[in-house]
């Protein structure tokens, strides 16, 4: 039997499970409308994509800071201010009249979450069981996962029935939800925030170290660059599916995503625990490269619905076990800033990837899916080479 320090699903998960579900579902709420509110505005589809991007881009820049923040302030008091800011910029929303306006709230809403997410993560590798760790990381990431399928139809149900406001309402009662939810997480035994504890910063790192953890790079640049492949996905499923007439089948992706994805995790996890980290991340980047390959060269009802289990198995999988890796292989000290560095590499993929993949559909969606499972595989070497022993 387990002991109780190896128990998973005690108070305290529950609490930081809530507060990543709920913060994730106020990004895909308002994510999946706000391009649209946007336009309703008057803004070019240009600007609207500013709206989209800008949030990410203030997220990047809030995790530059938090690692440090996180270490030299303490874990919760950073969380419970970035999560208030998170807060308090989704009331900003219900103020908005013009595009300006909202590009402004939109980056700080970002500023607000990025940190807030950063946190959020360094508390839940603190309370999950050490032995344990892989299996518990898993459960506690599907709060994200629950928010990928969930939060896009939320959000769209909201708008078409009760417009922006719907929307900006219950971005506001999930973002207080998930602030609530941290408040009560108990983390007084090493938050370097609390005076009682024993843990001292090391204030000696100069230069990169001062925002990134070396030693979790490698693991950060292979997730990036498989993570190219989730954001094609995410960027241009609705103009593929409209291109190869799969708007039906396609508007069930995410829901096949999301329930492969909290079906394979925990077993994920339990492999990476006692297999090993190298069989759970080569799995999962070549998945998501065939995932691709087969969308972007025979598209039709199957292939989207192997796709949609490719990229669980793929980068949904993948982007928790690598967060497990860079949590679990950091010391405690610096553990924040390791959880900084894998966010800092993924915000920057999701903002710029678009863009670069854009390049590629001059002559129609297919491309940017065929490049993406090519980009894909640039992931295996350095995956093989990073998790070697």
């Amino acid at each position: 039997m387990n002991s109780s320090e190896d128990k998973i699903f005690t108070k305290d998960f529950f609490l930081v499970f809530g507060a990543l579900l709920f913060t994730a579902l106020v990004m895909y709420v308002l994510l999946s409308t706000v391009t649209e509110y946007a336009t309703s505005m008057g803004s070019s589809a240009m600007i609207a994509g500013l709206v989209s991007g800008i949030y990410i881009f203030g997220g990047l820049c809030s995790r530059v800071y938090s690692g440090n923040a996180l270490e030299r302030v303490g874990w919760k008091k950073t969380a419970l201010v970035f999560m208030s800011i998170h807060f308090l910029a989704c009331l900003l929303y219900f103020i908005v009249n013009d595009v300006t306006l909202l590009i402004i709230v939109r980056f700080i809403h970002g500023i607000g979450f990025g940190a807030s997410a950063n946190a959020i993560v360094t508390i839940a590798s603190d309370v999950l069981p050490k032995k344990r760790f892989g299996e518990a990381f898993g459960y506690f990431m599907m709060g994200a996962t629950l928010a990928v399928g969930l939060g896009p139809f939320i959000g769209g149900f909201l708008y078409d029935n009760a417009g922006s406001v719907g929307c900006f309402l219950a971005a506001g009662i999930f973002s207080a939800l998930a602030l609530i939810s941290i408040y009560f997480v108990d983390v007084s035994a090493h938050d370097p925030g609390n005076n009682k504890n024993d843990i001292k910063v090391d204030n000696s790192y100069k230069g990169i170290e001062k925002v990134f953890e070396i030693s979790a790079i490698p693991v950060s640049v292979f997730t990036a660059i498989t993570s190219l492949g989730y954001i094609a996905i995410l960027s241009f499923n609705r103009l593929y599916a409209a291109e190869v007439n799969l708007t039906g089948i396609f508007s069930w992706f995410f829901i096949i995503y999301s329930i492969v994805l909290i079906l394979s995790r925990p077993i994920a996890g339990k492999i990476q625990d006692r297999g090993g980290d190298m069989i759970v991340c080569i799995t999962s980047i070549v998945a998501q490269a065939i995932g691709l390959f087969l969308i972007a060269v025979v598209p039709s009802t199957l292939t989207v619905v192997i796709c949609a289990v490719c990229a669980a198995l793929g980068f949904g999988t993948l982007n928790s076990a690598c967060t497990t890796i860079v949590t679990r292989n950091t010391s405690e000290a610096r553990r924040s800033y390791a959880v900084s560095t894998f966010f800092i590499f993924c915000d920057g993929t999701m903002g710029f990837g678009p863009a670069l993949l854009g390049i590629f559909a001059a002559n129609g969606y297919a491309p940017v899916f065929l490049i993406s499972s090519v980009i894909t595989l640039f992931a295996l070497p350095i995956c093989i080479y990073s998790l070697r022993k």
